[in-house]
């Protein structure tokens, strides 16, 4: 087995992966499988591969509802879903190439002797021969070893576009979903990843219970595989973390994500929970699903109160919803806001009349941006996809349809449950109400 190989093997499963059991690998050995019942849907066999499944999922509604002439979204051909799945994969790819100059690799099934075609792939993992005990982790190393042995660099994206389509059946077959990945951390380049991560000892799968990392969510959904989702770099403990924010400097004026991602038990930076289109990754404790409208007016160029609540909460790391006044200068001048030092005394005076040496975020925005219009809409549809069946209405994979209302913060008009996906949701709009067709809301796990 090659070096390259077992390098792949330590990124994704760990140094130690021989602790993974087969059961695990198993649950990550499915291709992208189309669902019956919902024709742009893919279906999720098991726990584990949704850190894959679920953005390659966001990416194909963005590409179905917003990238194609037909209105309906939801009753895709055959043909189409081939077209629509392949684009994506090859959208995935081109955003994790490293940019100018750098190549394409696709990771494919090495067919052996007397193999013909995709069919031929076992139903799992080969046993390791008794007369290799030496090897750190076998199974996986003759797993993966098949499929990066057999590679294909691509210099152009027109060629990536070609060789991913012709592979269709690949990506649909027992191996697609680990193929694909594969093929983005070749692509992306192994160093890179280690660059780019937290702890580059830590896999982008858990080798116990078989969740990706954040890592690996964060590069499917932005080409970056750094650890956190907050704004900017931050100090934890004396060390640095590093976040999305160094790579978005590069980019130009906000949104620079097609996507976004909403977790459930940690706070996101307004640079990836404000997307390009309305489609957001929720994340539960153990599983991701993905929450999505049709309304671009969603994903509306930020207001200046929007951009104000961003350029505030980059002075406050920690979020705690105010600044010591000792920054009210820095802030205003980042807005171009008057900044003489006697009027920024007048406004601590304003803003702090106590005394208490901080400015809270929610009276700075009333006193700068009141009544300002953010171009929500206050009521429009949403749906919601959870790829796991038995997470469904009769375990069949189908999107879940509501109307999401955004009231104001005196506004009674409707309170509904607090339920976890909505608790997720609170991070993009706090005052959010979600109203279900079903009779209870959608699972997020």
């Amino acid at each position: 087995m090659s070096d390259l190989n077992r390098d792949v093997v330590d990124l994704v499963w760990g140094k130690q992966s021989t602790g993974v059991s087969a059961s695990l690998f198993r649950r990550w050995t499915q291709g992208f499988v189309f669902s019956e019942t919902e024709r742009s849907a893919l279906e999720q066999f098991e726990g584990g591969p949704c850190a894959v499944i679920a953005p390659v999922q966001a990416f194909l509604l963005k590409n179905i509802l917003f990238n194609r002439e037909s209105s309906n979204w939801r009753d895709v051909s055959e043909e189409e879903q081939r077209t629509a799945l392949c684009s994506t994969l090859a959208e995935i790819l081109e955003s994790a190439c490293g940019g100018r100059g750098a190549s394409f690799c696709l990771a494919t099934w090495a067919r052996g002797k007397g193999s013909s075609d995709v069919t031929d792939i076992p139903d799992s993992p080969p046993e390791p021969e008794s007369s290799r005990p030496a090897d750190a982790h076998p199974k996986l190393c003759m797993c993966v070893g098949m499929f990066v042995s057999s590679k294909r660099t691509l210099k152009t994206v027109a060629e990536l576009k070609e060789s991913v389509l012709s592979l269709y059946d690949t990506w649909r077959n027992k191996f697609g979903v680990l193929l694909f990945l594969y093929s983005v951390i070749l692509t992306k380049g192994i160093e890179n990843i280690k660059n780019e991560i937290e702890d580059s000892t830590e896999p982008l799968i858990d080798p116990v219970y078989g969740h990706g990392s954040q890592s690996l969510i964060n590069l499917l959904v932005t080409g970056h595989a750094v650890s956190n989702v907050w704004d900017g770099d931050r100090e934890c403990s004396g060390m640095s973390k590093r976040a999305l924010h160094l790579f978005c400097l590069q980019l130009g004026p906000p949104p620079f994500f097609s996507l976004s991602f909403l977790p459930l038990l940690s706070q996101v930076g307004s640079l990836l929970k404000s997307p390009k289109f309305p489609i957001w990754i929720l994340g539960s404790e153990t599983h991701l699903s993905v929450f999505f409208g049709k309304e671009m007016s969603l994903v509306a160029p930020e207001s200046p109160s929007e951009q104000a609540r961003r350029v505030f909460q980059t002075f406050d790391p920690e979020d705690n919803g105010f600044i010591p006044d000792t920054l009210l200068e820095d802030v205003m001048k980042a807005l171009d806001l008057v900044s003489e030092p006697e009027y920024v005394n007048l406004m601590k005076s304003k803003l702090d009349p106590e005394g208490l040496g901080i400015v809270l975020l929610g009276p700075f925005l009333l006193e700068f941006f009141p009544d300002q219009d953010t171009g929500i809409p206050d009521s429009f549809p949403v749906y919601h996809y959870n790829g796991l069946k038995q997470s469904n209405h009769d375990e069949k994979v189908s999107y879940v349809e509501g109307t999401a209302l955004v009231l104001g913060f005196e506004d009674p008009m409707v309170r509904t449950d607090d339920t976890p996906i909505k608790r997720c949701l609170q991070t993009k709009w706090p005052y959010v109400e979600l109203l279900w067709t079903t009779e209870r809301s959608p699972s997020l796990n």
